[in-house]
């Protein structure tokens, strides 16, 4: 059983934002590679966490919920992770642990989704957990990246990123292992779920 997309459901404001946070993650590449402007690249990515939060509000508050969008949020916000963590990383900016169980976490979301859609398995909505580990992990980050800033506030960014960072990762790894995983065993399972 496949997803069907309406082509009208392609145009909606909430994929169109999204197509702009998926736009920005060459220019956060390039602030941080290129430029090595951590500030600007701190406030990029956090701007891209918290218009994922907008994306969202304006599909349920303008009824522009589609099936297309239910995918391609969250690819975009996986593929943002996957590509900005490592760098964020390299550029020795965050805890090599955290941004580790951070992409681990990730990685092992992607492939499930990919070997479950292969499978047949219908895709399962993102739960309330999985969603405030998100959004609390794309403050983190840029958090991390600014307190290694030149801004005035670094140090206070550095406290500001644990406190997102710790419910973060446990909001992360409990949606994933209690929520997401039963679910995706229950789906290979019940032969009636494909």
């Amino acid at each position: 059983m496949g997803v069907t997309i309406d082509r009208r459901d392609l145009g909606t404001w909430p994929n169109l934002i999204t197509l702009v946070r998926l736009a920005c993650i060459p220019v956060f590449v390039w602030l941080l590679v290129q430029r090595e402007h951590r500030a600007a690249a701190a406030w990029l990515l956090g701007a891209l966490g918290a218009t994922d939060w907008v994306d969202g509000w304006v599909a349920r508050r303008f009824d522009q919920v589609s099936e297309f969008g239910k995918l391609f949020d969250p690819t975009v916000d996986r593929l943002m992770f996957l590509v900005a963590i490592p760098l964020i990383l390299a550029d020795g900016s965050a805890p090599l642990w955290f941004g580790v169980a951070a992409l681990v976490r990730e990685g092992l979301v992607a492939a499930a989704a990919v070997y479950l859609g292969a499978r047949g398995v219908p895709r399962f909505d993102v739960t309330k957990e999985g969603k405030t580990g998100a959004f609390l992990l794309m403050f983190a980050f840029p958090m991390f990246l600014g307190a290694h800033s030149t801004l005035s506030y670094a140090p206070t960014l550095r406290w500001l990123a644990w406190i997102f960072a710790a419910p973060g990762i446990a909001y992360s790894w409990y949606s994933l292992v209690f929520q997401y995983w039963p679910a995706a065993r229950r789906g290979l399972a019940d032969p009636v779920l494909r």
